[in-house]
């Protein structure tokens, strides 16, 4: 039976992922920071649907995590055939009054440690001819965005990564897809920050996580390189700043996400 390995697979679209993937038989292995969290989800998923639901308690902001992880499903003898690079952090606000560790982290989280991982595992894929890699990208990884500079930035870069490891690896039967949604049914932007009126700004065009998964999951079967899943809106907003200068984009954003 097949093994899929998701990060940040405790809540949100890393949950919806692990839910859609048991419902289809698939085997799973699960990683987030809270171990409380992925035990439960676990429990609940080998329960309903029968399969093996293995869990990896692992901050992956800290050193070396990638290799930890890896190691880890190396030594339970697993061969991981789909990779969900879905883990990753964002912080609303002005770059230079911001907390430099934690710039630093959601480089680390939602870059290194996605390259790391998928260079690990991209490796066993290309040995059997077989396999795919999901990365988490976001519809704010077409343009650039002020005061969410750094998020936009790292997704801009698991974009442009991913489209080339798409051509590179489908003679060898390793489908590499970045998934770009726009706002999602969970918990992110209270969490990176956002203040309250713009949260409910975006929630009016939030899509379901299922929605997500779901077209994520379609588009892997068709071997594409890249889905934008859900609202039409999405579409909108990946396609208008092909049109305009990119500083008119950037002052969009500024005006867009400024603090009133």
């Amino acid at each position: 039976m097949s093994i899929a390995l998701i990060t940040g697979a405790s809540a949100g679209i890393g949950a919806a992922f692990a839910q859609e993937l048991a419902s289809r038989g698939m085997n799973l292995i699960l990683v987030a920071r809270s171990e409380d969290k992925l035990q439960a989800l676990a429990d609940s998923l080998q329960i309903q649907y029968q399969i093996q639901v293995q869990i990896i308690a692992q901050d992956l902001t800290e050193p070396d995590a990638a290799a930890i992880v890896f190691d880890k499903v190396e030594q339970q003898g697993h061969s991981v055939d789909l990779l969900i690079n879905n883990a990753g952090i964002g912080d609303y606000g002005d770059f230079a009054e911001s907390d430099r560790d934690l710039q630093l982290k959601i480089i680390q989280l939602n870059t290194l440690v996605l390259v790391d991982l998928t260079h690990r595992f991209l490796q066993g894929m290309r040995q059997r001819r077989s396999g795919g890699i999901i990365n988490l990208s976001s519809v704010a990884g077409f343009q650039s965005m002020p005061y969410f500079s750094i998020y936009a930035a790292t997704k801009a870069f698991i974009l442009s990564f991913s489209e080339s490891l798409s051509a590179e690896n489908r003679s060898y039967g390793v489908t590499v897809l970045a998934v770009c949604p726009g706002p999602s049914e969970t918990k992110f932007f209270a969490e990176a920050g956002f203040p309250s009126y713009l949260i409910d700004l975006v929630s009016r065009t939030y899509t379901p996580t299922k929605t997500v998964v779901r077209d994520a999951l379609d588009a892997l079967e068709k071997r594409d390189a890249i889905v934008v899943p859900g609202n039409p809106i999405n579409q909108v907003l990946v396609n208008w700043p092909r049109f305009f200068p990119r500083d008119a984009v950037a002052n969009f954003w500024k005006f867009a996400l400024a603090k009133r």
